[in-house]
């Protein structure tokens, strides 16, 4: 079956009372038992059935079990948000003494958790770049735990070598984890790229409109103690699981996946290829883009399309503001693939908290704009954002 096909039709675990097409929302906690040593198998993960909705609930086994057929994944664990998700993820392979191999090309909360939360553990961070293999090679030792990277990073859109990362990650016997949020995983291989994990925060294509938060891990099972750290260790003891809503919210967007987002996809290059020719924009940032640094690589990996988030940068900071107060369709706000366009001054909001020494280290600059392009019409976009750019 095609992607679009298998997102619709995953069949239950198990055949629904009255026989509902949709997976219904459990909101129930608590489960009955048959007897207690069935009850004992179930709480000893001899049976893996719902026991309680901390730790695992049908509705949200059930997204998880899409997300399987759809990636070919070994097993998928749903959390509370992306954050949440990349914090298991990288909980589950770091220790006091460890290292994390990574980029200053992060998301800001990223960049904190990696560089002064986990640091506050023992766990130190190694900033490199990552499109530099043999920086990477330099980095990794014995200590390191994981290569950690966006394969987009937001918003400096920059794109690594995912498949020659992994092949330094094997040779020593570590994950790559990688961040795919950017693209949906419904249109690359991930296991073919080179990654063991994928982090994604479901909030954004997922959710269907920003309906809800969720973050989801996808493992691809060459690390099974790893495997078990998160489906026990994470889940159970730090009980950051998915609500069942979301789930449900969530499994309604994976339906209408693959139809947003080409349309959100192919909108975004059509006006990334309109602020290229507006003599008042100094650079656009888009993978899809053939003016894009990395634009080869990206289409080797991921394919035609190249996701709905753009930056473009003004003269000066100054400008940026004029820009987004002038905005009359696209909304002033945070998120990503929204059904709505969105904009945001990333220097001064995502990554407002960072001293501008760090945001020099990241390459955050003031004169950047991200936009994430919703289901509008392309020509009433760019109707707005050429008012905007030139007021």
């Amino acid at each position: 079956m095609k992607q679009s096909t298998k997102a619709i039709h995953t069949p239950f675990q198990r055949r629904d009372a009255w026989d509902a097409l949709q997976i219904p929302v459990y909101n129930s906690l608590a489960y009955e038992f048959e007897d207690a040593a069935y009850m004992s198998d179930v709480f000893c993960g001899k049976v893996i059935v719902p026991d309680y909705s901390r730790v695992l609930n049908p509705t949200v086994m059930h997204l998880e079990e899409r997300v399987i057929h759809l990636t070919g994944a070994k097993e998928v664990s749903a959390f509370t948000s992306g954050m949440a998700a990349i914090s298991a993820m990288l909980i589950s392979v770091a220790s006091a003494g460890k290292n994390i191999v990574s980029s200053r090309h992060m998301f800001g909360n990223t960049y904190l958790l990696v560089t002064r939360t986990l640091a506050r553990f023992g766990v130190e961070a190694r900033l490199v770049d990552l499109c530099n293999l043999n920086e990477v090679k330099q980095a990794v030792d014995e200590n390191t735990c994981c290569i950690f990277l966006e394969t987009v990073t937001n918003p400096q859109t920059e794109v690594a070598d995912t498949r020659a990362l992994g092949k330094i990650a094997k040779e020593w016997q570590i994950p790559l984890i990688a961040d795919t949020t950017i693209i949906p995983f419904t249109e690359f291989d991930g296991k073919t790229n080179g990654i063991d994990f994928q982090v994604v925060s479901s909030t954004k294509y997922i959710s269907g409109g920003a309906t809800s938060l969720g973050g989801l891990i996808i493992d691809y099972g060459y690390f099974p103690e790893i495997s078990e750290r998160i489906k026990k260790e994470m889940v159970f003891n730090l009980g950051g699981y998915m609500t069942p809503q979301a789930a449900y919210m969530q499994v309604l967007g994976l339906e209408t996946l693959e139809a947003r987002y080409r349309k959100q996809a192919a909108s975004a290059k059509k006006i990334a290829e309109f602020l290229e020719s507006l003599p008042e924009v100094k650079a656009v940032g888009y993978p899809g883009l053939k003016s894009h640094p990395n634009y080869e690589l990206f289409k080797e990996l991921y394919g035609d399309t190249a996701g709905a988030m753009i930056t473009f940068d003004l003269k000066d900071k100054e400008a940026c503001y004029d820009f987004i107060n002038a905005l009359k369709l696209i909304h002033r706000a945070t998120n990503l693939f929204d059904n709505r366009s969105l904009a945001i001054h990333p220097s001064s909001t995502i990554f407002g908290p960072l001293s501008d020494e760090e945001k020099k280290d990241m390459d955050v600059k003031d004169t950047t704009i991200r936009l994430s392009i919703g289901l509008e019409d392309p020509d009433d976009l760019m109707e707005d954002l050429k008012q905007a750019i030139r007021r």
